[in-house]
């Protein structure tokens, strides 16, 4: 049906209940694994909670053919092993009959795994590393309370059997960064935490296997746990997202539909080739690039340009992959398919903009490139001194400098961020904000300047009928029987408009969908149409409508208007009183995005603008000086999102921008926008009282270790009242 109006994205809000964010940590390892053998593969945007994943997999597995379905809430899919007879088409539409919204992947572009091994690995041995700090502090108060002579060297024997292992194994990360730095001729936060490990280490085995009165096993692996404390939290805020370039060339159609010698024959993607013919069922996603060479229908352009407007496709049309044919079956010539086709050029530009993120650096890693050298320097200095001063008392030169070493671990410098983020972080969760990236508030705190996408960002990407009231009750029936006969959006926004309203359908007869037109029928003996504004005989008026030809009078105009997100309002007032440039830049109608700039009192505005448009729009801002905050949710504002400074996307984005994104909205409501840059400054501040902190305990602990008045233990304990003084003050934030 052709209704001469926008074509707006329908999405589903994702909730943030408590298995959003439980389940995924559950099923991850066991998707990951069934997505490998999976046969078929699909993306499932409206997901959002664990009763989806029963529903979703109850319905693929009641298919006949298919032999098992697992569905993976983190990243949103649904992995399907089935006989060869069942087809993704098939499932798409099993799917859609439940309420979920379904796309095919490509599984071979997909990673083969995607659990988070590292932070399983670091969890895993930061348990081993309390366990055994615990029992050798036990160990250690017994040596503190008088034990002497064979009791002493026994409990410190037993100590060691469970310190070396534990430093050995829990120190693994600290060790592999450590060498992996010092071959590269870099020195890197990890060279002094793995000098001091291994020295305090060596010192307390030297001690014991000389009956020393001194043992410092528990400094060790008390070292161990702060340090593993402090990666896991910087592991846990980073949550590495997948690649957004990977994500979007998954979408690309796997298959087409090619007529060779007149026979229709399903191909995969790769064996397609330029000059060749495909057909486009309606309701299916373009696969290639090229040109219609039969049919007319209308293509649903919103996800690659953010057009809302349905675009007419006849003979000479040019088509882009990725693109819905909405109406009519479509034969297209191939003018480009697979990595030449517009889609996978965007997954290039993508690409390149994540690229040039990632080259980002935090406030921790600037402050490495100063610390450990210094603290080298210190720790050598120390051992020289006492070797001349004690006239080559060795063992009391590397005590020194173990000390000084512990005393200045990088520990509270590598809590500073992590800490205060992690903090931050679970404040705007309880808001409906998830942060997935480590660097993501830092860089939101330094933002200026906001730029919004418009439809399914700003607006719900839903039409609304706007003027039902204005039209009689028997045209609004007539209206409605029409429209119930197509499944376009704003048909159906027309239906549930007329139900509101308690307005049933007329009865009319002959019902006929007209590809790229409209539907058409037979009312009391009379021809009535509901579609294009020239196909009903009348001028179009300046706002998305459809129009309705009863053969009596002039054709009556049914006007929509995409509702506004909740919050938008709200949102937008908060940054610009915060002193913030907003702007606005969509793919949609001069009109259509003219008139929410003004509604909301956006001074800044663009319409009609290309992905590519897009993101060269935020890099020209970038250039000019401007630290840009993205917010968008299609696929066509996924090269902006990764190319902004930092960007936001809603939960009912498409996979491509979320994962592209650094923050996910989780609820519909946007206000949290505005309160995120205001938390993300209050965490910037915390961030450098934390710097402050571990600065300014520094500055008095070093000279106490480089006279000789802190042992390895002693340094230990005041680096880990550090530690807990940054965590504490980061906690400030809730």
């Amino acid at each position: 049906m052709s209704l001469s109006a926008p074509l707006l994205n329908e999405h589903v809000t994702a909730s943030a209940c408590p298995a959003c964010v439980a389940a995924p940590s559950a099923e991850s390892i066991a998707a990951a694994s069934s997505a490998r053998d999976a046969r078929l593969m699909l993306s499932l945007p409206t997901a959002h909670c664990a009763a989806c994943i029963s529903t979703v997999e109850q319905a693929v597995q009641a298919v006949p053919g298919v032999k098992s379905a697992r569905v993976n809430l983190t990243l949103r899919r649904v992995s399907v092993d089935a006989d060869a007879g069942v087809t993704a088409d098939a499932l798409i539409g099993v799917l859609k009959g439940v309420g979920y919204e379904a796309h095919e992947l490509d599984p071979g572009l997909l990673s083969a795994t995607e659990t988070d091994r590292q932070g399983r690995d670091l969890l895993m041995r930061l348990g081993v590393a309390f366990f055994s700090m615990m029992n050798v502090m036990l160990l250690s108060v017994a040596v503190w309370s008088g034990a002497e002579d064979a009791t002493r060297d026994l409990f410190h024997w037993i100590s060691a059997a469970i310190a070396l292992p534990t430093v050995i194994f829990a120190g693994q990360p600290f060790f592999k960064s450590a060498w992996a730095s010092l071959r590269v001729g870099r020195l890197g936060m990890d060279v002094p935490i793995s000098l001091a490990l291994i020295l305090a280490s060596s010192i307390s085995l030297f001690e014991t296997w000389n009956s020393g009165h001194h043992a410092y096993f528990d400094a060790a692996v008390m070292l161990s746990f702060f340090l593993l404390a402090g990666r896991y939290l910087d592991h846990r805020t980073r949550a590495v997202a997948r690649s957004a370039a990977e994500e979007l060339a998954a979408l690309e159609v796997p298959r087409a539909s090619v007529l060779r010698l007149g026979v229709e024959v399903v191909l995969p993607i790769a064996e397609v080739v330029a000059g060749d013919l495909v057909r486009v069922r309606p309701g299916g996603r373009m696969p290639v690039d090229g040109v219609v060479v039969e049919g007319q229908s209308e293509l649903d352009r919103s996800l690659l340009t953010g057009e809302s407007l349905p675009v007419f496709a006849g003979v000479d049309t040019v088509v882009s992959a990725g693109e819905v044919n909405l109406t009519g079956p479509l034969v297209v010539r191939v003018t480009a398919a697979g990595r030449e086709s517009s889609l996978h050029r965007m997954a290039d530009l993508v690409a390149v903009a994540e690229s040039a993120k990632t080259r980002y650096t935090s406030l921790a890693e600037r402050a490495a490139k100063w610390y450990s050298p210094l603290v080298h320097i210190l720790s050598f200095s120390a051992f020289g001194f006492w070797m001349w001063k004690t006239g080559g008392d060795l063992r009391f030169a590397v005590n020194i400098s173990a000390a000084v070493l512990i005393i200045t671990c990088p520990c509270a410098l590598g809590l500073a961020v992590p800490a205060v983020v992690t903090a931050a972080s679970g404040k705007l969760f309880r808001k409906g904000l998830l942060i997935k990236h480590g660097t993501a508030l830092e860089r939101l705190a330094e933002v200026d300047t906001v730029v919004f996408d418009k439809t399914g960002t700003l607006t719900m990407g839903a039409p609304e009928v706007t003027n039902l009231a204005d039209h009689p009750r028997v045209a609004v029936e007539v209206a409605a029987a029409l429209a119930g006969a197509s499944s376009h959006p704003l048909a159906l926004a027309l239906v549930a408009g007329a139900r509101a309203a308690g307005i049933g359908p007329a009865r009319v007869e002959e019902l006929r969908e007209v590809p790229g037109y409209g539907v058409e029928g037979v009312w009391k003996g009379r021809r009535v149409r509901l579609g294009r504004a020239e196909w009903c005989g009348s001028e179009p008026v300046d706002a998305t409508a459809t129009y309705l030809c009863t053969g009596e009078g002039a054709a009556r105009a049914f006007t929509f208007a995409d509702s506004l997100r909740p919050g938008a309002e709200a949102a937008v007032a908060s940054l610009r009183a915060q002193g913030l440039r907003v702007v606005l830049i969509s793919g949609d109608a001069r009109g259509a995005v003219a008139g929410l700039a003004e509604r909301l009192g956006i001074a800044e505005w663009r319409a009609g603008a290309l992905p590519a448009e897009k993101a060269a729009e935020v890099a020209a801002m970038t250039r000019d000086g401007c630290r840009v905050l993205m917010v968008g949710d299609g696929l066509n504002d996924t090269a902006a999102l990764a190319a902004a400074h930092v960007s936001v996307s809603p939960a009912s984005a498409l996979d491509a921008a979320r994962v592209a994104s650094d923050i996910v909205l989780l609820g519909q409501d946007m206000a949290p926008i505005g309160d995120a840059l205001r938390i993300a400054r209050q965490a910037s501040r915390r961030i450098v009282e934390n710097f402050g902190v571990s600065a300014a305990y520094n500055v008095v602990a070093v000279p106490l270790a480089l006279v000789g008045m802190a042992t390895p233990l002693a340094a230990a304990a005041a680096m880990s009242l550090s530690s807990i003084t940054v965590s504490l003050n980061a906690l400030r934030l809730k």
